[in-house]
């Protein structure tokens, strides 16, 4: 087995507040509704040996090989895919949608519900978050409009962090009426459309000289700004820990400073580089940031479930840092095999980092993270979000 941190990232008192924490969930959302009777028809029909895990990181691979299929036809975010890899992505996304939503049930029917189920498959939704934004403006035609693109991926990635920052304040996990469910049909609509109409249909000119994608790309960033102002409020309102702070007892304000060490020097070295690195490799730019985007994501999740600070720095932020001094130094080396170098930096430290975590949970709770290790016994299954 390769050892990813020679130390422990959890401490014990994590551990012990991880092993405690019980998953709270509110959802108002209108096509979980609708959709519950697919799930609750689909878990049933799902082996009672496969473990709850083994659902989720199916979907993902699913959900990764679909959209890296689309990205690498289309390595600018220009090209035309074969009009397979659209259908593949929306088929894909599908996949990973329903496994996903019925994890938590087969853990309720296998009787192996744990917090390391609810970790694991909040992880897997922050990489999935990747893939999925960058995929779906490949398909919608924003890659002819680089800032747009640009800001619609790094909308996606801070409304799940935004998502998972109330969840620290408030100690709940809230869905509203349009959310992740929702959000997923729209990409698999977009999917779809070019598919059938090509990826150039999205720049058919409406009401007055208007293209789709930019309704496409506007309706993404005014969702966004709502549910931006929602947060506010949250903010505003304070926290259930002692004196309106966190779980944790922290500063309610305080996760948004590992967030902007992500996002601010994305936007900035891509606006001083000199060979317009993210202009001429745009996904894999994207890839880097986002990548690394998902490792901060998924260490406010570990904050949240045990309670417990978050810490500023980060080992992933060597992948920005090289790109950062290359610049500094004129770009001595080649910027896009710096890119290449800061990409695979940041992707090992953040299979090192939720491999170590769900090792160290494995290891505390005495459970097996892909099998079921003793005949489960069924129950009936709960019709619910997970």
């Amino acid at each position: 087995m390769i050892v990813w941190y020679k130390k422990d990232i959890l401490s014990k008192t994590q551990l012990k507040k991880l092993s405690e924490h019980k998953y709270n969930c509110e959802s108002n959302s209108v096509c979980d509704k609708l959709l519950q009777p697919w799930w609750c028809y689909l878990v049933s029909k799902t082996p009672l040996f496969v473990a709850p895990n083994l659902l989720t990181i199916i979907g993902l691979l699913v959900n990764i090989i679909t959209s890296l299929l689309l990205l690498y036809h289309a390595p600018d975010a220009k090209a035309e895919a074969p009009r397979w890899c659209y259908l593949s992505c929306a088929v894909g996304l599908f996949v990973y949608q329903s496994l996903d939503a019925i994890d938590g049930k087969q853990a309720r029917r296998t009787n192996t519900s744990s917090p390391l189920g609810e970790l694991f498959d909040h992880g897997c939704d922050s990489i999935s978050t990747v893939f999925v934004s960058i995929a779906a403006c490949c398909a919608g035609g924003l890659g002819h409009h680089p800032i747009a693109m640009l800001l619609n991926c790094a909308t996606a990635i801070i409304l799940f962090y935004v998502a998972h920052w109330q969840t620290y304040i408030t100690g709940v996990l809230r869905f509203g009426k349009f959310d992740v469910t929702e959000a997923q049909l729209c990409i698999m609509a977009i999917h779809l459309v070019s598919f059938f109409f090509g990826p150039q249909a999205w720049h058919v000119q409406i009401f007055g000289g208007i293209q789709l994608w930019f309704l496409m790309a506007s309706f993404s960033l005014i969702t966004a700004l709502l549910v931006l102002i929602n947060f506010a409020q949250t903010i505003r309102k304070g926290g259930i820990g002692k004196n309106g702070s966190t779980v944790a007892g922290t500063s309610i304000i305080a996760p948004i400073l590992p967030f902007l060490l992500v996002v601010i020097p994305a936007f900035i070295i891509s606006e001083k580089s000199r060979s317009q690195v993210y202009l001429n490799h745009p996904v894999l730019y994207l890839l880097t940031f986002g990548v690394l985007a998902a490792k901060v994501s998924c260490r406010l999740v570990v904050a949240h479930m045990s309670k417990s600070e978050m810490n500023l720095l980060d080992s992933g932020l060597v992948g920005p840092l090289i790109l950062f001094l290359n610049q500094y130094f004129n770009e001595f080396f080649n910027e896009y095999y710096i890119l290449w170098l800061a990409f695979l930096w940041c992707t090992y430290d953040l299979i090192g980092y939720c491999s170590t975590v769900c090792l160290e949970m494995v290891s505390y709770l005495n459970i097996h993270l892909f099998k079921i290790p003793y005949p489960p016994k069924s129950n009936k299954v709960a019709n619910s979000r997970k």
